[in-house]
């Protein structure tokens, strides 16, 4: 890895680890950041032998939103140009859900507007118990957009709402009891507890979680009958995977 880079990648098994690399600027997002983000993403879902992405933030912090620059910048730009950025980040929330495997967030710290949305698209979030999680966009005026279609997804609408117009912060342990966090660890033992976590992705089907991931997703605005007729499809498919023939054939011969 360069530690120049902005964001590391590296493989430890089946996991591919994905960190966010500017401690002194509390991994602020910025142009190269998404990019950078973006590729890794990309690289992570072509490796076959995969079984889930784990992202991170270097040093304090997971990742405090965008930089003063990314700010001077979209207050200096076109109404294309902001658009254009807009679309860039976009593209990174829509990706994580195209990633086949399972995107874990381990947030330390603060994840704070951007870096929030960023750790709400993950499909799963763990978090120490001393994080915080918060929009604070309001106090200046804007408005976390992109991050709404998937907050309104996995809280209720009036605290979502509530997240979204009041521009705090909640703890960890508020943020699991509202169904932003999946897991809360204190933090002596995080590093361990994820560790665990992330582990238990090698007694499961990886086929199996690449199909569940996809149906949950898609079935996503469908009707009910429609979201019941995917899910044929999907079953009919796993049945054809060499997975799910060998676990039957296990399953069989006990």
């Amino acid at each position: 890895m360069e530690e120049s880079r902005q964001v590391l990648y590296c493989v430890e098994g089946s996991i591919a680890l994905v960190t966010l690399n500017r401690p002194e600027k509390r991994n602020a997002l910025n142009e190269g950041v998404i990019a950078e983000l973006k590729a890794a993403l990309l690289e992570a879902d072509a490796n076959e032998n995969l079984r889930a992405v784990l992202l991170t933030g270097a040093g304090s912090d997971f990742c405090s939103g965008a930089d003063l620059a990314a700010l001077r910048k979209i207050s200096e730009s076109s109404i294309i140009e902001n658009l254009e950025d807009a679309q860039s980040l976009m593209e990174l929330f829509v990706l994580i859900r195209r990633v086949r495997v399972p995107v874990v967030a381990a947030v330390r710290g603060r994840a704070l507007a951007g870096g929030c949305g960023l750790a709400t698209a993950c499909d799963i979030v763990l978090a120490e118990r001393s994080a915080r999680f918060g929009y604070p966009e309001v106090k200046i005026g804007f408005v976390p957009a992109m991050v709404m279609a998937i907050l309104r997804r996995n809280v209720s609408e009036k605290r979502a709402f509530e997240l979204l117009t009041r521009g705090g912060d909640i703890d960890a342990a508020e943020a699991e009891r509202v169904g932003l966090v999946n897991h809360v660890y204190n933090d002596e033992e995080f590093e361990a507890r994820v560790e665990n976590y992330m582990s238990g992705f090698e007694r499961v089907s990886r086929s199996a979680v690449m199909l569940s991931k996809r149906l949950l997703y898609g079935i996503d605005g469908m009707t009910f009958e429609a979201g019941i007729k995917a899910g044929v499809d999907t079953n009919a498919i796993a049945r054809m995977t060499e997975d799910c023939q060998q676990g039957i054939r296990r399953f069989l011969e006990k």
